[in-house]
Parts: C-alpha cells; structure tokens; sequence
C-alpha cells in the first residue's frame, strides 16, 4: 500500500556565542560545578546575548537545515516553530522566520508545549505532510529560557539555556511499511492537573507581565520517567519494534539522572543514548533538534538509522516519536 511518510531531509542547529560554565555560574548564585554536575549532569550553558532572539537563532538553525537538504527556502511551504519564549506576544515567530527566509507561501505558526514542544510541533508537522497538503516543512525548536529565568534562583537558573534546532521535512511515497524511511509513529499526552509543578508565574492575560519559571524538580522527576516509558512503550509497540532495535535514542536534555533512569528502565543500551545536556543544559523544545543535529552531524545517526525521540514539559505535557532516518 503506498502512503506518504514524513522523511527526513536535513538537520541544522544553532547556539548563542556567550557560554557559561559552572565555575562562572557560581559566582552568579550559591552554586557550585560539583553540586550542579552531581544533580543535573550540565556543565555549561549558552545564554542569548544583545541581539540574538529566539527568531534569530530560529532562522540561523533553518538555514543550516536547508543547507543540508541542499534546498532553498522557497522550497519549503510549512513552518512550524516550537518555543515558549516567542520574539513577541504576536505575530508568531514562526512568520518572522519565514519573513527571514525570504517565504511568501504556505503557512508558519507557532506551537507551544514547552520542553514538549518539538515532539508536538514534529507530529503536526507530520500530520500536514501525509495528508498531500504540504510537500516540505522546517520543524524547529527554539528558545532564550534565560529572559524568563529568576537568576536568583539557584534551584531553576542553572538548569536552562538557549538554542535553536530544524528538520527539514518531506513528503514522500512508501510502502506503508514499519521500515519505511521517516515519521513511522508519534505519541502525544498532557495532563493540565500538573500545571504548577511546572510554571511560569506570568503572561499577558494575567499578570500582564513575562513571569518567571517556577519548577519542583522532584515532582517533574518522579512524573518524567514514569510518563515518559509510558509513551515510549506505546509508540514502540504501534511500531512493532522493541527497545533493543533502537540504534539512536535522543531524549529531551533535561537532566542526565532522568536520561539514565528512562533508558534504564526501557532497557535501552547507555552507547546509544544522544546526550547534550552537559554542553547546552535544558533548552527546552530546542534540545531534542540540537541534539539530533549534534549526532548527525558527527556521523553517528546515519541514513536508516532507527531514531526514538521523547520529551515532556511544562502542564504536564509529553510525548514520543520513531523516525527512519
């Protein structure tokens, strides 16, 4: 039976010049490297300087996806662009970066599920292709989590950085098959019971003002392992393929000690785990794209390569999905 598959064409990320380190953040708060590296696995971060906007580095990270699927811009007809911390209450960000792009055609909005937010704007994306409306789409995950942090606040600031990360989709015939190239399943969970356990303490229709993030990170530990084998579970199961024939498991770059636990509780071998947090900390929904540009562009995912992606955020939301590379 022939279907359309979401494959993917090219990757691109990128970060923000200023980086800092945990010796630097502990002359910010009461902090140490080793209390942070210990709880979080983090070792540095890159923070948003004068400048540089989640537009921004939207756009840097579109460009070097387009420049991987040796595409031009006006190739592409969909945008969807996951963040939390938008250039601007409206339009959306995502218009800015067409706008940048230099696109005049088809559609771009924006989606916000927080740390979630890639894995949901993937399977919307996803949803649009298969159905013939769209021929080529940028998913893009991106973020400046440092305009919202309390740098006060030791418990939250040095957990969280900025970034920006693509795919570049297309819609492509298949066989309708499990080992088809792209978008093979996805899974998406929310549960708003959860809301303040992971919050920001602003917005617009509230407050009238931008907040900051407020979190209690035992509570969003217990319910990420617990929610995220869950999802997994079941876009593995839709699949038919079991842990053991993942060749790249790329999570949400929380918290190294809630990578381990997934992994380890999924069964899924430590050498196949992505991980970036030490180097970008949690950027939210960019982290899941850097880290799938990071291990593709250092040769590790590589055409065919079976890829399992997973993220939960704020409200709660979670969710999971399986791509061919």
């Amino acid at each position: 039976m022939n279907k359309l598959r979401s494959v993917v064409r090219g990757s691109g990320a990128a970060l923000p010049k200023r980086i800092i380190d945990n010796a630097e953040m502990a002359t910010l708060v009461d902090t140490s490297d080793d209390w942070i590296t210990q709880r979080t696995g983090i070792k540095s971060r890159h923070i948003a300087g004068e400048g540089e906007t989640t537009g921004s580095l939207a756009t840097a990270a579109a460009r070097a996806a387009l420049a991987e699927a040796k595409l031009e811009p006006n190739d592409i007809d969909l945008i969807v662009l996951a963040t939390s911390t938008p250039d601007h209450t409206f339009p959306a960000t995502a218009t800015e970066v067409q706008h940048e792009l230099g696109i005049t055609h088809g559609a771009a909005f924006d989606v916000n599920a927080v740390c979630s937010g890639f894995v949901y704007g993937l399977s919307t994306a996803d949803k649009f292709l298969r159905s013939g409306d769209y021929k080529r789409a940028l998913v893009i995950g991106a973020e400046t989590f440092s305009r919202i942090l309390d740098w006060t606040d030791r418990t939250t600031c040095v957990l969280f950085g900025d970034g920006a990360g693509a795919l570049l989709l297309e819609a492509q015939p298949s066989s309708g098959g499990r080992n088809d190239r792209g978008v093979l399943s996805s899974h998406l969970r929310s549960d708003g019971r959860y809301r303040d356990k992971l919050y920001v303490d602003g917005g617009p229709s509230t407050t009238k003002t931008v907040g900051h993030l407020r979190m209690e990170g035992r509570e969003v530990f217990r319910h990420a392992v617990i929610n995220l084998a869950e999802t997994i579970q079941e876009t593995l199961r839709a699949t038919g393929y079991a842990a053991t024939d993942i060749d790249w498991f790329v999570p949400h770059q929380a918290n190294r000690r809630i990578i381990d636990a997934t992994s380890h509780k999924l069964g899924i071998d430590p050498a196949r785990v992505v991980l970036t947090v030490d180097k970008h900390g949690n950027t939210s929904a960019a982290s899941i794209p850097l880290a799938l540009a990071t291990a593709r562009g250092d040769g590790r995912i590589k055409d065919g390569d079976l890829v399992l992606i997973e993220a939960m955020g704020g409200g709660f939301t979670w969710g999971s999905a399986l791509i061919r590379w």
